[in-house]
């Protein structure tokens, strides 16, 4: 199969599974909203942070630098390497992930109080805990996978993980009417961790369907401490870059609630409005992105094979293909949700102000859709340092909005914050990629 056509067929079967997902994601939010109400929505949106923080110290690196190892050795037909890659990437991971679950038990209160400023999400982090050893073993399988480009497995377990969180969501709140129990948010929490627990199951049982067991049993000690060091030597970079732009995420997303107090709101209003925006308007806009991460997915071992390969007509003309499709699909969401926000916030999701929200974040959708397979090209020629700086500068006009516009103007600051980042990291990336082309020329 050529490189153009693994392309296709992996960002086709990913951009599938993406939709079926995030459309069952999103009638999910629905009734989050409607059974939690928007106080609930925020309180769980708060965690989000921390689990997305500790999902890039237990996972995020090593996937990514697992994926362009199991690349490059199965390029030159090395298949026993990548296999003793995908052990010692387990290892890490797995054993990082229980350290997680021991520091963030303990440290759950002071996070709460001190990181989060909302106490009623103590036990929430204590559940949510438990999802990272199976999120590990989830994150390194799929990772090895798309090094082989092949996208059938983690396409079905990002499926699995979808349908088990939603249906033991769904099935606790039926057990709790019928019984007269009252569930609080807390179900939803757990529900990340049946999917997880499920989609790590499934990822686990189909590469031991196919004999890995015995092959993984039998890698030496000197082979994995060897592996060990590659990984690490890749990853780190990575998971230092993720781990500074989850604080910077974080520190974002637990001040909006606290500077739409200082506008003048109250800690309910503050956590409903923070509940509408990132659990119901937020969702909506980055629905179609589900085509865009599918071609970032498969994007950067292509354009790390080609700059290998030294093919710059090739690399040029992929890059402004899929930028320019980008920008088109972009440009359709945007019509399409200024036309029916008002429609999806109020008859969807019961909130007029979603309605609003939607309508001002459709503007960003062209650039948004289109940056993540620009930053995902500047990953694959190997400029992740760049693509770190990007990304900070980008936050750090978020948090800007945060503190100076939330106060003065209420939360359409922050939404002209977001644009005005995503109009940056565009032209930003922009420029670059013209300059690195033109001078490969």
């Amino acid at each position: 199969m050529s490189r153009k056509q693994a392309i296709i067929k992996g960002t086709f079967i990913l951009t599938f599974t993406g939709f079926a997902t995030r459309f069952m994601g999103f009638f999910y939010r629905i009734f989050l909203s409607h059974t939690f109400g928007e106080e609930g929505v925020g309180l769980y949106q708060l965690i989000f942070p921390v689990y997305a923080l500790c999902f890039s110290l237990t996972s995020a690196g090593i996937e990514l630098a697992l994926s362009r190892c199991v690349a490059t050795r199965t390029t030159k037909g090395n298949q026993k390497e990548a296999k003793e890659l995908l052990y010692t990437a387990l290892t890490l991971t797995v054993t990082i992930s229980v350290l997680v679950i021991l520091l963030l038990q303990k440290y759950s209160v002071f996070i709460s109080e001190h990181f989060l400023h909302e106490p009623r999400c103590a036990g929430l982090l204590v559940i949510l805990s438990y999802a990272f050893p199976f999120a590990s073993v989830h994150s390194c399988i799929c990772g090895y996978y798309f090094g082989l480009k092949q996208t059938g497995i983690p396409a079905v377990s990002q499926f699995l993980e979808q349908t088990a969180r939603i249906l033991s969501v769904f099935l606790l709140y039926l057990y709790g009417l019928r019984h007269g129990i009252q569930f609080g948010i807390s179900i939803a929490v757990a529900g990340l961790v049946a999917g997880e627990c499920i989609s790590s199951l499934f990822v686990l049982r189909a590469l031991l369907g196919k004999g890995y067991g015995r092959i993984l049993s039998r890698i030496p000690l000197h082979g994995c401490l060897r592996h060990a060091r590659e990984l690490l030597s890749l990853s780190i970079p990575l998971t230092a870059s993720r781990v500074l732009l989850n604080l910077l995420q974080s520190v974002e997303a637990v001040s909006i609630p606290v500077k739409l107090q200082a506008f003048g709101m109250s800690l309910s209003q503050s956590l409903g409005t923070y509940g509408v925006l990132t659990g119901m308007a937020l969702p909506c806009i980055l629905f179609p992105s589900a085509i865009t991460n599918s071609v970032s997915t498969m994007l950067l071992p292509a354009v790390a094979e080609i700059q290998a390969l030294d093919r710059r007509h090739e690399l040029t003309d992929l890059i402004h293909k899929v930028t320019y499709s980008c920008i088109f699909l972009g440009s359709i969401c945007c019509v399409s949700l200024l036309c029916f926000g008002k429609w999806i916030g109020a008859i969807l999701f019961h909130s007029p102000a979603a309605g609003d929200y939607i309508i001002t974040l459709a503007w960003i959708c062209p650039f948004l859709y289109t940056n993540h397979t620009l930053i995902s090209t500047i990953n694959g020629i190997g400029k992740t340092t760049l693509s770190f700086c990007i990304n900070s500068a980008s936050l750090s006009i978020r948090i800007a909005a945060v503190f100076f516009l939330i106060p003065a103007i209420g939360i359409k600051g922050y939404l002209w914050g977001l644009l005005a980042s995503q109009i940056c990291v565009f032209l930003f990336c922009l420029v670059y990629l013209e300059y690195y082309l033109h001078k490969k020329r």
